[in-house]
């Protein structure tokens, strides 16, 4: 891994947030660096934001690679949806219009992934060696399946159908609080959720992030499930320190793909 800290820079969808990692430790190097996010979220726009963010960090980061997590589906550098950001990003070629502003490398994930892969490298599911599943509980339900260590990208399972409806509209933490439900009243609901997703994957272990995961003792014990479910460890630091570990190993492991016509089949509305 790399010798200097490593940028990693979360883009939200009221939030741009960045920081250097130190991947040795598995953290943060220095407090980190918050901008709103654009009301129009284009891809310019935030771009013009993360080159805000970058340039903070410059005297500690040095040129190397810089790790983005955006709230999309990410296939080979570019988006195919856009999730609280604006819509020119579905079919963007994101990763090349970060690397025309910046000047250097760069990695663009979905979030959820990349927190997957911080909580498998450095926080709840480190060194496992099964099938983890990352869940996070938000807005919306994010995933990521994490199988001995790699991650298996753009799971979206917070958008499979349970009873005739998409699955995060039922279950989210966001749906428990437009609706006012208790912990108790949550339940059966993350219950069908993850009932339902322990079917179709059979995880070895789920790890549940997200800012309701400080609360975890509030209702995962009350689960009934196959795989043990546990509280993640770096909650909203995941991401950040997700995408730098992904900038770092995209160097070591080229993305053949990035640039193939072939691998840009069609769009994700």
């Amino acid at each position: 891994m790399a010798e200097r800290p490593v940028l990693g820079i979360d883009i939200g969808g009221s939030g741009i947030k960045g920081a250097p990692v130190d991947l040795a430790a598995g953290d943060f190097a220095t407090d980190r660096l918050r901008i709103a996010t654009p009301k129009k979220s284009t891809p310019k726009n935030v771009a013009e934001v993360v080159a805000e963010i970058v340039t903070h960090f410059a005297d500690q980061i040095g040129d190397g690679p810089i790790g983005l997590t955006i709230p999309a589906v990410v296939t080979h550098g570019r988006t195919r949806s856009a999730a609280n950001i604006d819509k020119s990003w579905i079919d963007a070629e994101a990763e090349k219009i970060f690397e025309d502003k910046l000047g250097r490398d760069v990695v663009l994930v979905n979030d959820a992934d990349a927190a997957g892969v911080c909580e498998a490298k450095f926080g709840a599911a480190k060194d496992h060696p099964g099938l983890v599943l990352m869940t996070t509980l938000g807005t919306g339900i994010g995933s990521a399946i994490i199988h001995n260590g790699v991650l298996v990208p753009n799971s979206e399972l917070g958008h499979i159908e349970i009873d005739g409806k998409d699955a995060e509209t039922q279950a989210s933490s966001g749906v428990k609080d437009q609706l006012g439900l208790s912990y108790s009243d949550w339940v059966p609901r993350l219950q069908r959720y993850y009932e339902t997703v322990e079917r179709l994957l059979w995880p070895d272990l789920i790890v549940v992030g997200g800012g309701v995961s400080k609360n975890s003792d509030k209702f995962l014990p009350q689960l009934k499930l196959n795989a043990p479910i546990v509280p993640a460890k770096h909650r909203n630091k995941a991401g950040i320190i997700g995408a730098a570990w992904l900038a770092v190993d995209r160097t070591e492991h080229p993305d053949p793909l990035r640039d193939s016509p072939s691998a840009h089949p069609g769009t994700v509305n």
